[in-house]
């Protein structure tokens, strides 16, 4: 359980003291300015605001902590019944002690005030400062617990994007190396030319991806890399059109997050017989908006297939839900005319 410092909660405890000041100086700010302070009469009138300090905090800072908050309720509600008998009573006693003192020449000409309807106040009074302060200490528990559960989920949030982000690297360079391998039997100058493009991508992926968000203008010059390096090793029966651009060099987006979707593209896009075509546009705009539009001849993977393991597109759905919640647009599938089309739509502002 957390207890109150003034390094924790500065401003909980500034409320309290400026309010508690207020109301022991309330007497002397009421006093008529004509007439000298009469001290006598102030401690008299302070007598009742302290006794109610000591209910508040006594209730506030012991019994709401170690019995209401861990359920002993019978302790609780118990404790704070004697409380305001104990605290009803010192007050009676305390009023008729001074009642005594101050009008002791006359004490035996004036008949004593009546008790009960005094007392029958006091305990009411008494009982809204215990419903006080155990709203107020509850509402602050109820404002931790939220602050926690944010931190929490905010944490966990970073975990499993990192997590995310960990597990694509190998995913990409996997397929990457692939493709350089298979270069590599029928044209070694492409697969050198390949493994310096490779470099590149490499470098910007083990530095930007440390970051949550990168400039939209270094990934952007990052996916045409990896284009690039995807060309080379493309018959001449298969068209590709790229158009990466930004209206806004300020954007930034989550790193790699568009890497799937090329992947995706030149994976089931592309076929060794027949003519083939990939389109990819990436587009930054003035208002935030990042536009993502893929679309590539379908020829989709039989189950013999072990190039991929498949996590690519759930990685990116993912990724979208933890990075851009609520602030996305992703529509895909496979159009009339066997074309697979993908339109991703992020709202970075």
């Amino acid at each position: 359980m957390k207890t109150l410092t003034i390094k924790q909660r500065p401003l909980e405890i500034l409320i309290h003291t400026i309010s508690w000041l207020l109301i022991f100086i309330l007497p002397l700010i009421v006093t008529n300015r004509d007439s000298s302070i009469n001290w006598e009469q102030y401690m008299r009138q302070s007598f009742i605001p302290l006794c109610c300090f000591i209910t508040f905090y006594i209730n506030y800072l012991v019994l709401v902590p170690r019995y209401l908050f861990t359920k002993k309720y019978i302790w609780f509600f118990g404790c704070n019944f004697l409380l305001i008998v104990a605290m009803t009573g010192v007050l009676h006693f305390g009023n008729h002690l001074f009642y005594q003192h101050a009008f002791r020449g006359f004490i035996h000409r004036m008949p004593p005030p009546p008790r009960w309807p005094f007392i029958s106040r006091d305990f009411v009074m008494f009982l809204f400062i215990i419903g006080l302060s155990t709203a107020i200490r509850v509402s602050l528990r109820w404002r931790e617990t939220e602050e926690k559960l944010v931190e929490t989920e905010r944490e966990k949030t970073d975990a499993e994007l990192k997590n995310l982000k960990n597990q694509l690297n190998p995913h990409f360079l996997l397929n990457t190396l692939n493709n350089i391998y298979a270069l590599i039997v029928f044209n070694a100058d492409k697969a050198q030319e390949a493994v310096q493009e490779l470099s590149k991508m490499l470098r910007y992926a083990l530095y930007e991806d440390l970051s949550d968000f990168v400039s939209l203008k270094k990934e952007l010059e990052f996916l045409n890399n990896y284009i690039a390096l995807m060309r080379i090793r493309q018959s001449q029966e298969t068209e590709i059109s790229v158009n990466l651009s930004t209206e806004d060099e300020s954007l930034t987006i989550s790193p790699l997050l568009l890497i799937s979707l090329i992947e995706n593209a030149f994976k089931h896009g592309i076929s060794p017989t027949e003519k083939s075509f990939i389109s990819i546009s990436v587009q930054g705009h003035r208002d935030g908006k990042i536009t993502c539009e893929i679309m590539n001849s379908n020829f989709p993977k039989n189950n013999m297939d072990k190039s991929g393991s498949g996590i690519g597109l759930e990685q990116v759905k993912k990724r979208l839900e933890l990075a851009y919640p609520g602030k996305y647009e992703w529509e895909k599938g496979v159009s009339a005319n066997n074309t697979y089309v993908s339109t991703l739509t992020i709202y970075t502002k």
